[in-house]
């Protein structure tokens, strides 16, 4: 018995070919494809972030540059529209826009709008966030679906010896395939996990460098608009 239970978890462990490749996505049963399907939701979501979660992007050299030359001129409400304009969308101006509107409706200046651009930021770093909360959910979710295919496949496999009075080839064979789903769904949840903890982390640390930069761009426009003076606003 011992002698088959280790031949069968060797041919399983070192696939040879397509067929025992393909144990490893089918083999885990019903919670085995729940495991695969979050692994294609995570790289979607990983693709969209590789993509999303950029300088580029987020913080578009151009757009940043066309907003200060804005406020250079003293041209605040210009600078808000263009700021809130959809097809100028970003990490950057999505941040500015609550500043520039409080220092433009506010008798108290720049002071409200550093209150107003520090809120903004905090609440725009917190939406990265939690658009990232998908890839750390599922990293966490999956060894814990892994360790309940475990389950179930000892629990198989104990039913298998108790209800086993011959122990047959098909007892031996029962056997060995509860005893592969058990070994098969935790080794998925690793495989799905380990990339998802460490993506999460990696754009974690994206985020928190974008937040960086934006803050010290924001410095930049406080600057700006304090040598200007809310006097020179130009009224449209």
């Amino acid at each position: 018995m011992t002698h088959f239970l280790l031949q069968a978890a060797a041919n399983t462990a070192a696939p040879s070919g397509g067929t025992s490749a393909l144990k490893f996505i089918t083999g885990g049963g019903a919670i085995g494809y729940i495991i695969v399907l979050l692994s294609i939701v995570a790289f979607a979501f990983v693709v969209v972030h590789f993509v999303q979660i950029r300088a580029s992007v987020q913080m578009p050299r151009d757009r940043i540059n066309a907003v200060k030359e804005l406020l250079r001129r003293g041209q605040l409400e210009q600078a808000l529209e263009y700021s809130l304009l959809p097809a100028n969308d970003c990490y950057f101006l999505r941040t500015l826009a609550p500043g520039l509107k409080r220092f433009i409706a506010s008798p108290f200046g720049a002071f409200e709008m550093k209150s107003a651009l520090e809120e903004s930021g905090i609440e725009q770093t917190a939406r990265l966030y939690r658009t990232m909360d998908v890839i750390g959910v599922i990293g966490s979710v999956g060894p814990l679906l892994g360790l309940l295919g475990t389950v179930q496949g000892m629990i198989g496999a104990f039913e298998t010896v108790a209800s086993s009075a011959a122990h047959d080839s098909t007892y031996y064979e029962a056997l060995a395939a509860n005893i592969a789903i058990a070994l098969i769904t935790t080794f998925q949840g690793l495989v799905v996990a380990i990339p998802c903890v460490s993506l999460y982390s990696f754009f974690r640390n994206r985020v928190d460098r974008l937040a960086g930069d934006a803050a010290s761009e924001m410095e930049e426009v406080v600057a700006i608009i304090e040598s200007t003076g809310k006097t020179k606003v130009a009224r449209v």
